[in-house]
């Protein structure tokens, strides 16, 4: 499915009919070869914005998968990397392809519902992580993030621009939830990813409600749509003291 290197439909129907921890278990050998992998124009577009708005010294990479922010922090971050993840599949993987762990990079088993750490970064980033959480659970995730950061650090992630209805794009993203819903509907446990769960103003009250102050940053990598707006941007969220 997808490439040669990547997952069977087969395997790809056992993952969706599993929990989401058991399911990125099964999938993490071949998850770089999927779609659902952070492309990495979008890691390099986010690497190059960071850098003109830190620096920063210790980073956390918040669900991690197989590591593939863990190249982004150990970019822009002069001191320490540090990747979470709630499954030992996709651990195990970013553990084999990060060259620094145990020294530099430090991998840790969790849920970013209760982060295990106490204020210790300067940075932390997410990829592709918030379709992971329904909307009623931002409100306690960004309070975890909030409380893992110092004063003045940042909460970094990119949010792409919605596709049009006129688009095929937007169908396939609407059929997929919807798959999802049913999904989760008549099965458990639940696998809770969907692509259109929540809405760009939503993401940035709650970001304020739980103490950020929010800057975006225009990802030109990507141009800009017929009406003027980036196609792709950062969400820069700066902890208040």
């Amino acid at each position: 499915m997808f490439t040669p290197e990547g997952p069977s439909l087969r395997e790809l129907a056992v993952q969706a009919l599993s929990s989401v921890e058991r399911g990125y278990d099964l999938l993490a050998p071949k998850f770089d070869h999927t779609p659902f992998r952070t492309p990495d124009p979008v890691l390099d577009a986010v690497a190059r914005t960071l850098r003109r708005t830190g620096p920063f010294a210790d980073g956390l990479d918040l669900c991690c998968g197989t590591g593939a922010g863990l190249d982004v922090l150990a970019r822009v971050c002069r001191d320490s990397v540090t990747g979470v993840d709630f499954s030992a599949g996709m651990l195990d993987v970013a553990r084999k392809r990060a060259p620094d762990v145990g020294r530099r990079v430090a991998l840790v088993r969790g849920d970013a519902r209760a982060l295990p750490f106490r204020a210790a970064f300067d940075l932390v980033v997410s990829f592709g992580a918030l379709g992971h959480f329904r909307p009623d659970e931002l409100p306690a995730l960004f309070r975890q993030v909030h409380s893992v950061l110092r004063t003045g650090g940042t909460f970094a992630f990119p949010v792409l621009a919605p596709p049009r209805p006129s688009s095929a794009a937007f169908w396939m993203l609407l059929g997929f939830d919807a798959v999802m819903r049913v999904r989760n509907a008549v099965w458990r446990p639940p696998f809770v990813m969907y692509y259109r769960a929540f809405r760009f103003g939503d993401v940035l009250r709650e970001l304020e409600q739980a103490g950020f102050r929010v800057e975006l940053y225009a990802l030109p990598e990507f141009g800009r749509r017929a009406d003027g707006s980036p196609r792709a941007r950062m969400i820069a969220a700066r902890r208040l003291p």
